[in-house]
């Protein structure tokens, strides 16, 4: 998935940077209609945590919540790597602190 100029992706296309810290990319080996499907139910989750949290309902909330794990866990940002190589995942890493060190240095303010 490509991401915005404003947050570099590293060069395997696996993580984006927010603040120095690594966020797994969505699998790029869905299909277009699969990706759509999981991003219309994210927002979907997301749109009734809001709702959740306005009312006040925590069963809401923790079912909504989970929905939107689900939908995460779908896109291949949270849960197993989509990836084969056996390389371990830095999700929520800290850039700087990872094997993506160099690469993020190398970008200098634009990484920040």
């Amino acid at each position: 998935m490509t991401q915005s100029p404003r947050y570099p992706t590293t060069p395997d296309g696996r993580y984006f940077v927010v603040r120095g810290r690594l966020w797994r990319c969505s699998n790029p080996a869905l299909s277009a209609e699969a990706r759509e499907e999981l991003v219309h139910d994210l927002m979907s989750a997301r749109r009734a945590v809001r709702t959740a949290l306005a009312a006040e309902d925590t069963d809401s909330l923790a079912a909504a919540r989970r929905s939107v794990d689900k939908a995460k866990v779908g896109l291949g940002e949270r849960g197993p790597v989509w990836w084969t190589d056996g390389s371990p995942d830095f999700n929520r890493h800290m850039a700087r602190n990872t094997p993506y060190a160099d690469w993020f240095t190398s970008l200098g303010e634009a990484g920040e």
